[in-house]
């Protein structure tokens, strides 16, 4: 591989948080695994013209911030860049937050501390259009939703039965990869179920449709 194939596969990443410690530690987690740092925000309000303007392939997000907030960032970043994917990294354990951040827009949910390769490897996933979240906070999640939110009924009417099994698994994080390994199909095709899917149910990406999936009694593994 070239070096000008090297650059245009490199990712490319927009770090925020109100903090400059833990600014530069992201960055040297990131850039010591290959991945580019192209900008660096200390607001939510700076952050959403950025990615606007940049177009970068994810960006990493503190959720208190002075201002405008993490939560309030992604939503307007989805809105101007639909493409970009948003990472929430905090060190809030709420499932409150994990619910507002998948209502946002947010393709995964990491609390600080996490390793290099847990950081790393959800950068890569969601750019595949996969979503990584804590685990454990998915599970809870699933029962949180269900206390807070009456059960939808009929919402997977017009689905056929690929497309609820392509859901399940995406309501289980995996990305259009793992789904294509787990049901024998081509990345092309699940690609191709997965946007049917969101269409079907009228949302405007993957994790609100994982919401939906979680409300209609789908769960997670």
């Amino acid at each position: 591989m070239t070096t000008t194939e090297e650059a245009e596969k490199q990712l490319r990443v927009m770090i925020v948080d109100d903090h400059p410690l833990v600014r530069d530690g992201i960055r040297a987690m990131l850039e010591s695994s290959g991945m580019a740092v192209v900008a660096e925000a200390p607001s939510g309000e700076e952050a959403a013209g950025l990615a606007a303007q940049l177009q970068p392939d994810v960006v990493l997000m503190d959720i208190r911030m002075p201002g405008v907030d993490g939560l309030e960032a992604t939503r307007r970043i989805k809105e101007a860049a639909s493409t970009v994917a948003v990472i929430i990294v905090t060190s809030f354990e709420s499932q409150d937050y994990l619910i507002r951040a998948i209502e946002a827009g947010a393709a995964g949910y990491i609390l600080k501390g996490a390793s290099r390769q847990l950081l790393t490897d959800a950068v890569r996933v969601v750019v595949e259009g996969g979503s990584m979240f804590e685990p454990a906070m998915v599970k809870a999640m699933a029962s949180e939703i269900g206390s807070r939110i009456a059960p939808l009924e009929g919402v997977l009417d017009d689905l056929n039965e690929r497309e609820i099994q392509v859901l399940k698994l995406i309501a289980n994080g995996c990305s259009n990869a793992e789904i294509a390994e787990q049901m024998n199909y081509s990345v092309g095709t699940i690609k191709n179920s997965v946007q049917q899917i969101i269409e079907k149910l009228s949302v405007s990406d993957r994790t609100q449709a994982a919401v939906l999936a979680v409300r209609a009694g789908l769960g997670v593994e």
